[in-house]
């Protein structure tokens, strides 16, 4: 598989709660790609608030302490929304295989965000596959995500 991420630093992966099993998975497939990750948490399925895990994660990516971030709760929303403030990444909500690779090819995401409870951890898996080997594609959609910012 052809990666697309300067993988030298580290993937990032952080989760609430509803997300825990599927952190836990998918860290373990990274790292069966021989990708290094660093785990912010949730470390348990006990109630945890998601902006607690996906501040760190966005923090990472935005720093460039990471190479992307994968973030994961229950509809995948408030991670979403969380890692989206920081100005440099662009999170992006993934409920599907076209999806995951839009948000790179259009959006040149740097976090993918899943909703736990409304996919299968095989299609989980896929999709953060997918968006790990999608070339941005720049030209227009260069243009566009050079106008997200607000600043």
């Amino acid at each position: 598989m052809n990666y697309v991420f300067d993988l030298s630093r580290p993937v990032v992966v952080g989760s609430d709660h509803a997300g825990f099993e599927y952190k836990s998975m998918i860290i373990e497939m990274l790292q069966n790609k021989g990708l290094s990750v660093k785990d912010v948490g949730a470390y348990s399925k006990d109630s945890v608030d998601y902006p607690d895990f996906a501040h760190p994660v966005a923090a990472a990516v935005e720093n460039g302490e990471a190479a992307f971030g994968v973030l994961i709760c229950g509809s995948g929303n408030g991670v979403a929304i969380t890692a989206n403030k920081y100005p440099n990444v662009r999170a992006g909500l993934c409920w599907n295989n076209e999806v995951a690779g839009l948000i790179r090819q259009h959006n040149n995401a740097n976090v993918i965000c899943l909703p736990a409870r409304f996919v299968s951890p095989p299609a989980a898996e896929e999709m953060v596959n997918i968006f790990l080997s999608t070339e941005f594609e720049g030209g227009r959609h260069g243009t566009r995500v050079a106008k997200i910012a607000c600043a």
